[in-house]
């Protein structure tokens, strides 16, 4: 025999405040989260095709990225330089790392002499001068 252990004939009524503080604390750890883990992931946003070589060098913290694209045009520092300035460029990227390393990263399709421009202007300027590729077998 069951029991109706209500009295009278009252009616549960659901809860009609939802608390929400467990919610904003998901959220905000998730948003921590994806801060720290994004700080990490080195972003060049130019897209070029780098060569393969079967072994590789890790880079020092400070250097100073160079990109060639397949058009000819250079970036320094992930800005677009012109031909004729990209000596002040160079030099004003080693005014803030002068410790630095230039890492060149020259599309395949892009001519030699383009890549010994810069060549020449980090031996001019006493840089050590790297040449970014991808590992993998010729």
């Amino acid at each position: 025999m069951a029991r109706d252990f209500r009295r009278g004939d009252k009616r549960l009524t659901p809860l009609s405040l939802f608390s929400q503080s467990s919610l904003t604390d998901i959220v905000l750890l998730l948003l921590i989260f994806f801060l720290l883990t994004s700080s990490f992931v080195t972003n060049f946003g130019i897209q070029v095709n780098i060569p393969k070589a079967e072994s590789g060098a890790v880079t020092q913290a400070e250097y100073i990225s160079v990109a060639i694209t397949n058009d000819g045009e250079f970036y320094v520092e992930g800005e677009l330089t012109a031909r004729g300035s990209l000596a002040g460029a160079i030099r004003e990227a080693r005014n803030t790392k002068p410790e630095g390393t230039i890492v060149l990263r020259a599309d395949k399709d892009a001519t030699v002499d383009d890549a010994v421009r810069v060549l020449n202007i980090g031996k001019a300027l006493n840089l050590r001068l790297v040449m970014a590729t991808e590992q993998g077998s010729l």
